[in-house]
C-alpha cells in the first residue's frame, strides 16, 4: 500500500560527469511504500540518477525533495542520517572484514545496541546464508552472497527508502530471482520504498509498482508497471524473448525511430 504524498521527488535535475551532461532534466517521484524502477540502457543515466539523490554527485541544476526536506547537496552521510541507504552496483562490500563487521558498519551511525543486535537478527532471517557466514570474510563471499550482504548492510541503517543500483548484475537467474522476492518482501514486511536501478526489466517490471525508462540521460517513457509490461515496443526491446528472456539493448536507434511518446 502507498500513500499519496511521494517520499522522494526530482526535478528537473541536470548532472555532469567533468564536461559531459550525464543526466539532462530528469524528474520523476516515488510514492511513500511503493517500488519504483528505472529502466534503460548502460550509459543511459540510471546511476547517475541515484548517485545524485545520495549525495555521491552534485547537480548542477534541479531540486532533489526526500520527505520535503531539499537534500540536493547534501553530504552522502548527512542524506543516509535521513533515511535514505544506497546499494551500489558491484556491491562495494569491505573485503577484508567479515560479514558481521560489514553488517555493523551498515549501522555505525546508530546508537542503539539493542535495535542494532534486533536488526542484525533480522537481516539473517532474510538471508540465513549470511548467519553462516557471519565470520567469514566478505571478500571470500560468492557473488550472489555479497549482493545479499549488500542490500543487509543497507538495511542496518534502518532507511525509508532504499535505492537499489543493479542487484541481478552478475547472478544466476535462480539468484536473480531469490532477490527480488527478498526486495519486496523487505518493502512489504519492513515498510521501506524502494527505488530500483536495473537493465533486467522483465524482473524490474514485475515487482514495481511503477517505471521510468531512461535513454541519454532523460526520461524517455513511464507509466505503471503493468502499462509499460503491455508496451508493444518496451516488450521488444526491453522484455524480448517469448519466455521473458532479458534482450541486449541493441536497435535502440529502430527504437527510438518508433516511439511515438516523445
Amino acid at each position: 500500500m502507498t500513500d499519496t504524498q511521494p517520499v522522494l521527488k526530482v526535478s528537473n535535475v541536470e548532472t555532469y560527469y567533468g564536461p559531459i551532461l550525464a543526466i539532462r532534466g530528469v524528474s520523476f517521484e516515488v510514492p511513500k511504500g511503493g517500488i519504483v524502477t528505472i529502466l534503460g540502457a548502460n550509459g543511459a543515466g540510471k546511476s547517475t540518477v541515484l548517485k545524485t539523490i545520495c549525495g555521491v554527485m552534485d547537480p548542477q541544476k534541479g531540486n532533489v525533495v526526500f520527505e520535503g526536506r531539499e537534500i540536493r547537496g547534501v553530504d552522502p552521510d548527512k542524506v543516509m542520517r535521513l533515511g535514505v541507504s544506497h546499494v551500489p552496483e558491484g556491491r562495494e562490500v569491505f573485503p577484508f572484514l567479515s560479514v558481521r563487521e560489514n553488517l555493523r558498519m551498515g549501522a555505525y551511525t546508530r546508537r542503539d545496541p539493542d535495535g542494532v543486535a534486533q536488526d542484525l537478527d533480522a537481516v539473517f532471517g532474510y538471508f540465513p546464508v549470511l548467519r553462516e557466514r557471519a565470520d567469514q570474510r566478505a571478500g571470500s563471499l560468492s557473488g550472489g552472497e555479497q549482493q545479499m550482504l549488500s542490500i543487509s548492510r543497507a538495511l542496518m541503517a534502518r532507511p525509508r527508502l532504499m535505492l537499489l543500483d543493479e542487484p541481478s548484475l552478475g547472478l544466476s537467474p535462480k539468484l536473480v530471482k531469490d532477490i527480488f522476492d527478498i526486495v519486496q518482501r523487505i518493502n512489504r514486511e519492513l515498510g521501506v520504498t524502494i527505488l530500483l536501478v536495473e537493465q533486467n526489466a522483465n524482473m524490474a517490471l514485475r515487482a514495481a509498482d511503477y517505471g521510468y525508462i531512461m535513454e541519454g540521460g532523460k526520461v524517455a517513457l513511464d507509466g505503471t508497471a503493468e502499462s509499460l509490461m503491455n508496451n508493444e515496443d518496451v516488450k521488444e526491446f526491453y522484455l524480448g524473448g517469448a519466455h521473458g528472456e532479458r534482450r541486449s539493448f541493441k536497435n535502440l536507434k529502430s527504437f527510438k525511430r518508433r516511439k511515438r511518446w516523445l
